[in-house]
């Protein structure tokens, strides 16, 4: 089985995700694996986080992942690098 990419979508108004790309259609992507970023620390952008990740996952909100997200009005989808892919891995999952 191929290994899927691992990117960072940036959505119109439902906010930036990261996860495993299965399908992209114009504005319309579908993500396994998928992770919410409410918010993060340690990277000036998200063009940071997909290639560095975060310098402090401890002070990220990212949720738990979610199995299939399909995502409507994306607006960049940005691939990540392995390195940052391990730091996404380390943030724990923000919940209550």
């Amino acid at each position: 089985m191929k290994k899927r990419r691992m990117v960072i979508v940036r959505t119109y108004s439902a906010g930036c995700f990261a996860g495993e790309l299965v399908s992209r259609k114009g504005q319309e992507v579908v993500l396994a694996n998928c992770r919410r970023l409410w918010s993060w620390v340690g990277g000036a952008s998200l063009s940071q986080l997909a290639v560095s990740g975060s310098s402090n996952p401890q002070g990220c909100k990212f949720s738990v992942k979610t199995p299939r997200h399909e995502l409507t009005q994306a607006i960049e989808v940005i691939d990540m690098t392995p390195a940052a892919v391990v730091r996404l891995e380390e943030t724990p999952e923000w919940k209550s």
